[in-house]
């Protein structure tokens, strides 16, 4: 049997995919990566669907073991170094773990969370939909855990593959992060929208995949106060409780709050602030629904032709890349600016 065993582990380590839908109402978030685009890009290398389930790095890292046959991975998302016995191996490129050797993937260098996908995906089972873990839900996983030393992730043999790359994913962890106002914005006083707009904030070390807390200044509330009979949340609902001090709530949040809701961060931009850590600044961008409507359009319209903008040795599959550098951030092909 081709499988993965997992020598030690460093940091927030679960196995992470598109997540699970339709048990909001029953009280369940949806999960999943909290970078969706470095699961995407992880799994396009390997020939996967955009959503399987792989293993996902939350400022940590990992050592395994492949035995019972020779697997095809890559690794997305925030950069990290990667080792096989010991040589190094580039990330945003796919790679061929042979049965027998070591595979050392440390904590990254910036930015919080990175992807390794393995083609065709981990056999683990579905649970509602998803192989997703939901930590505080108990559910998903592996036994409803996240990945520990001892376990055994098992696949498929290695396909025929190539060995694809990509340019690395730009984190623009010093751009502002979009946000539409609301839902509950009229609940504060006008100083404190404004102050969104124009304050820095922080990001604090109460940062998981459940919310992160930024410090800075306080966002006042407005003459009702600060509680609001209890709502629907969103990945990405800012929510500023009694003190303040904004929440932006993300993957694994709870399904309603009673805390009114400043803004919403748009969903091309989740992971602009997903990928922020502790200490890093945080400023905020209100743009018009409409631009976020379009801006999704955008990103949907990627994702869907992702697949294209891979190369093989350094060669594009198709033109699209012919004006993109794929040197460094600054310009590459899954830029998505407004």
């Amino acid at each position: 049997m081709n499988r993965l065993v997992t020598l030690a582990c460093t940091g927030a380590v679960s196995l992470q995919d598109a997540g699970r839908r339709g048990y909001a109402r029953q009280g369940l978030s949806g999960s999943g990566a909290m970078d969706a685009l470095a699961l995407a890009t992880a799994n396009t290398l390997v020939g996967n669907p955009d959503g399987t389930v792989a293993i996902e790095f939350g400022l940590g890292g990992g050592r395994f073991r492949q035995e019972g046959g020779d697997a095809w991975m890559a690794l997305a998302g925030a950069p990290c170094a990667i080792r096989i016995d010991g040589v190094a191996v580039p990330d945003h490129r796919a790679f061929a773990l042979r049965a027998g050797a070591t595979l050392a993937i440390e904590a990254p260098r910036r930015g919080v969370f990175a992807y390794l996908a393995r083609a065709s995906g981990f056999e683990v089972p579905e649970v509602l939909g998803s192989r997703a873990l939901h930590r505080r839900a108990g559910l998903g996983g592996i036994d409803g855990h996240g990945l520990r030393a001892g376990d055994v992730l098992t696949g498929r043999d290695m396909p025929e593959a190539q060995p694809l790359s990509i340019a690395p994913l730009p984190l623009h962890t010093d751009a502002p992060v979009r946000v539409v106002l609301g839902p509950q914005a009229d609940h504060f006083t006008p100083e404190a929208v404004a102050l969104l707009a124009e304050a820095t904030f922080t990001m604090s070390h109460r940062a998981d995949r459940m919310g992160l807390q930024l410090d800075g200044p306080a966002l006042a509330h407005g003459p009702g106060g600060y509680n609001i009979v209890s709502d629907a949340t969103v990945m990405g609902s800012v929510q500023v409780p009694g003190g303040g001090r904004p929440i932006v709530l993300m993957a694994d949040r709870q399904t309603t709050g009673g805390y009114p809701k400043i803004a919403t961060v748009i969903s091309v931009d989740l992971r602009r602030i997903a990928q922020r850590r502790p200490g890093e600044a945080v400023r905020f961008q209100p743009i018009p629904l409409e631009e976020a409507f379009a801006l999704a359009r955008e990103r949907a319209t990627l994702l869907a032709e992702l697949s294209r903008t891979v190369c093989v040795h350094g060669v594009a599959l198709t033109d699209r890349l012919a004006g993109a550098n794929l040197a460094g951030d600054a310009v590459d092909a899954l830029s998505v600016e407004a």
